[in-house]
């Protein structure tokens, strides 16, 4: 599982995270970005009842060929409730206590995980906990240039940019070496989830995936 993850990654290189109050359609929302392009999506567990989106948003992926993740975890109970619900990767904001009981409870079950960190010290811990992939967070602050500089010492690290990256930027952090990047609140509005404007989220992710190009 946690293969065919990285494959989706490294050939589509994007995901897209949503962070919503709420979400009333998680089937109809990964259809829309499935529909623009978007194959791997996170949900996170800012979003209320996220066991439960995750266990319909998993089978809803798994007649579409997409992959379901959890994200904003930081304790190792929410990875096991997120992998017991059929959540394909595990994502985190940093490196926290319990970083090594998330890496564990999710390669347990067979799914990849993706640890948040910044500096150099953090990526080495990341890869030493065990993340199959590092996400630099938040990629704003630093710029396409720092990851390039990231390369130097980690050539071999996969390297996700999150926070701030857009249409705009994207195929710079891609050039710079990243294996994807994401796509946030500007291909999925919180807005446009709540008021299922499904067909306007199809647009923005597809814009988003040309822009990669």
């Amino acid at each position: 599982m946690a293969t065919q993850v990285l494959e989706a990654l490294a050939k589509d290189r994007v995901l897209s995270i949503v962070r919503a109050p709420r979400i009333d359609d998680v089937v109809a929302l990964t259809d829309a970005l499935s529909a623009g392009g978007i194959r791997v999506l996170e949900l996170t567990f800012t979003t209320p009842g996220l066991t439960d989106l995750l266990r319909t948003a998993a089978e809803a992926a798994s007649r579409t060929g997409a992959f379901v993740g959890a994200g904003t975890v930081t304790t190792g109970e929410q990875a096991q409730a997120a992998v017991a619900a059929g959540a394909q990767f595990i994502v985190t904001p940093g490196l926290g206590p319990h970083a090594d009981e998330i890496v564990e409870a999710a390669h347990r079950s067979g799914a990849a995980v993706v640890l948040g960190a910044l500096t150099p010290s953090e990526v080495m811990t990341a890869v030493e906990l065990g993340a199959d992939v590092v996400k630099i967070f938040p990629a704003r602050a630093v710029g396409p240039s720092y990851l390039s500089d990231l390369h130097g010492p980690f050539p071999n690290v996969p390297l996700v940019p999150s926070g701030g990256v857009n249409a705009d930027n994207a195929a710079d952090f891609l050039a710079a070496g990243a294996l994807a990047v994401t796509a946030g609140t500007s291909v999925v509005a919180p807005s446009d989830v709540e008021n299922a404007r499904w067909s306007e989220i199809t647009r923005n992710a597809a814009a988003f995936c040309a822009a990669l190009h």
